[in-house]
């Protein structure tokens, strides 16, 4: 942490609007399907249900509903087939940004929350390229900022400058000395209401930091994909040879950087029904 405030501070310390937007051309849009539904993030899934998309016409087997007969295909072989189609979901993505003390900080070209918020920003543009909805909350030290789920280019800037300008504050609340460290919990608790059955949650964070939090993680994956992206600083992967000199402006020790392991937090992240993801710089 560098101690400037958000209107000082060089590239890779400030989030900007304009770097959040200018992601959006790395990704693709797919064929788009229209889902019968017309509830923004409506998208077709892979699964039998009752949508408007054919799966497969084949044999009754008794328990099979009666309505969905297909009266060509039974009178062609003489014996009841039904018609199988498939079922529209909710495509719902939620972002959450930790934009707390220990992601304000780094060695390369990046504060890791910077660099989380690039992380979030892609996926976002990628589910509303297919066409699905995206909600967003961050977490700071002066507490939590929410945009629900919708769909759309419009939306997602509204995201991306919700980002950029709670980065700010954050970025401002510690160089007032003010870096406040409100609980990871609160704001899965919130993501509760933000994420429907059957959506994504996405958090970007730093190594460590959710444990104070992982019983609500752990209710939050029961029903929804949740991946942990946790955000690796560039001297976690690359940490210089030898021995260095470590101070906190009090006291100081030698010290040997070595590599983390991050095998057990990731054993124990998917031990609660989560998706941890090492992303590197």
């Amino acid at each position: 942490m560098t101690g400037l405030r958000s209107s000082e501070a060089p590239p890779g310390i400030r989030l900007t609007e304009a770097e959040l937007l200018a992601l959006r051309d790395e990704g693709v849009a797919p064929n788009r399907h229209r889902p019968a539904t017309r509830k923004p993030g409506a998208v077709p899934a892979r699964m039998e249900g009752a949508g408007m998309d054919l799966r497969e016409i084949r044999a009754y087997v008794a328990g099979d509903d009666p309505r969905r007969i297909d009266p060509a295909a039974t009178a062609r072989t003489g014996h009841p087939h039904i018609r199988s189609l498939h079922e529209d979901r909710d495509d719902t993505t939620l972002l959450i940004a930790d934009f707390r003390a220990p992601m304000l900080w780094g060695t390369g070209t990046a504060l890791r929350s910077v660099r989380g918020a690039y992380h979030l920003a892609r996926a976002g543009w990628q589910a509303v390229l297919r066409g699905g909805s995206v909600a967003a909350l961050t977490v700071t030290g002066d507490g939590l900022a929410e945009l629900p789920g919708a769909a759309g280019d419009q939306h997602m800037a509204g995201i991306a400058k919700l980002l950029a300008l709670q980065h700010d504050r954050a970025l401002n609340d510690g160089a007032s000395g003010n870096p406040g460290r409100p609980p990871l919990a609160e704001a899965l608790a919130r993501a509760a209401r933000l994420a429907p059955a059957g959506g994504r949650v996405l958090l970007a964070t730093a190594p460590g930091e959710w444990r104070d939090a992982e019983a609500a993680l752990s209710r939050l994956a029961r029903r929804r994909t949740v991946t942990i992206a946790l955000m690796l600083d560039e001297i976690e992967c690359t940490p210089p040879r030898g021995v260095l000199a470590v101070s906190d402006g009090r006291a100081s020790r030698l010290a040997r950087l070595a590599l983390p392991d991050l095998a057990g937090e990731c054993a124990r992240l998917r031990a609660i029904g989560t998706r941890p993801a090492e992303v590197q710089p």
